[in-house]
This record gives structure tokens, sequence and C-alpha cells, in this order.
């Protein structure tokens, strides 16, 4: 089973945050979640890698997969097992996070998302996986 997931750039309440993705990502694993998609932009993509890297110490069979918007950029490679990059060379620059962010979802079985307010990126991904139909794990306060 592959899992992406959306969620906004900042986190108010962090700790609580990381427990609740620490607990779904948990018993995704134990459906059979093997494959994490992650986008490596913002607070919240951080500790989705955070917890993915710490689960692969229990479940060392997972993957962590750094999904690229962008060729031309260093990043921090250390929580993920790999990193790949879409097919975006015609997307204009400043839709190539968006197209990202579609791409890891028509890959994923699920989407884990932290969405808790109705505009910006995160909010469009959540709308786009809903249109696909996609399983979607969305925090509750």
């Amino acid at each position: 089973m592959t899992v992406t997931f959306c969620g906004h750039r900042n986190v108010p309440e962090p700790e609580i945050i990381k427990a609740w993705l620490n607990e779904t990502v948990e018993d995704l694993i134990g459906e059979g979640a093997d494959h994490f998609l992650l986008g490596g932009y913002g607070q919240f993509d951080r500790l989705a890698a955070a917890v993915v890297r710490e689960q692969k110490e229990r479940h060392p069979a997972i993957r962590s997969v750094l999904v690229l918007p962008y060729l031309d950029r260093k990043y921090d490679v250390s929580l993920y097992d790999e990193s790949i990059y879409p097919p975006l060379e015609t997307v204009p620059r400043r839709f190539a996070i968006l197209r990202r962010n579609e791409c890891m979802i028509d890959t994923a079985d699920c989407v884990i998302a932290f969405v808790t307010h109705d505009f910006g990126g995160a909010y469009t991904s959540l709308c786009y996986a809903q249109r696909k139909h996609k399983r979607i794990i969305l925090y509750a306060k």
C-alpha cells in the first residue's frame, strides 16, 4: 500500500500532530502500508518524514520517498530512502509543487491530511484527493 501526506506548512501544536501521525502511520503499516511518498516542504512534511523514519526502525521493509518538484535545488535527503522526480519537465515552475502533489496523490492508495482551513496548497491537494476518491485520513481536533 502506498501512502502520501498533505498538510499546511505551519503546524501550531507539533507534538500533538506528531503523535497523531505516529499512530496513523503505525496503523497503516499494520494494514500493509510499505511505501510513503513525502513532499519535504514545511513543518507538516518534516514531521511526517521524521515519523516514517522512526517507524522504519521498527519496520525496516517500509520505504520513504522524497518526491521532488524541481531538479535545480538542493534537498536534505537524510530522512528518506530515495528521491524521485515525476514527469514535470513541461510544467511551468509556478505549478510544479501543485503538479507534484497531484502525482503523489494519483500514485497513493491513502492520503494522510492535516488541513485545518479551506485555502492554500494543502487544501487544494485535499480537494484533489477527494475528487480522485482516495482514502483520506484527516486530522480532526
